[in-house]
């Protein structure tokens, strides 16, 4: 099982990620598409990736806007696999924008 990351350690953790906040026990971001279609393919990247680790985020679809939660169960909370999935997501993002 993970390691849960500290309260006091982790606004620092998440302010090194790009764009994503801090809501309790998730890390938040929402991803903004040109059309629907890129977003789901994005969505369709994302579901791969965690299903290939075994660690799921939420995802929310509204319409060119994607919004991703991440947190660990087990954990009770934020853990190093959570910002590893966040930097990963920004990477698959990245991938099918540019």
């Amino acid at each position: 099982m993970e390691r849960r990351i500290p309260e006091e350690e982790k606004q620092e953790k998440v302010d090194a990620l790009d764009g994503w906040k801090l809501d309790g026990k998730f890390i938040v971001k929402r991803y903004r598409f040109g059309d629907f279609l890129t977003g789901i393919q994005f969505v369709n990247n994302v579901a791969e990736y965690a299903e290939d680790i075994q660690h799921h985020p939420f995802i929310s679809i509204d319409y060119k806007m994607v919004t991703v939660k991440l947190t660990s169960w087990q954990a009770k909370g934020l853990t190093d696999l959570d910002l590893e999935c966040a930097d990963k997501y920004d990477d698959l993002y990245k991938q099918i924008t540019e």
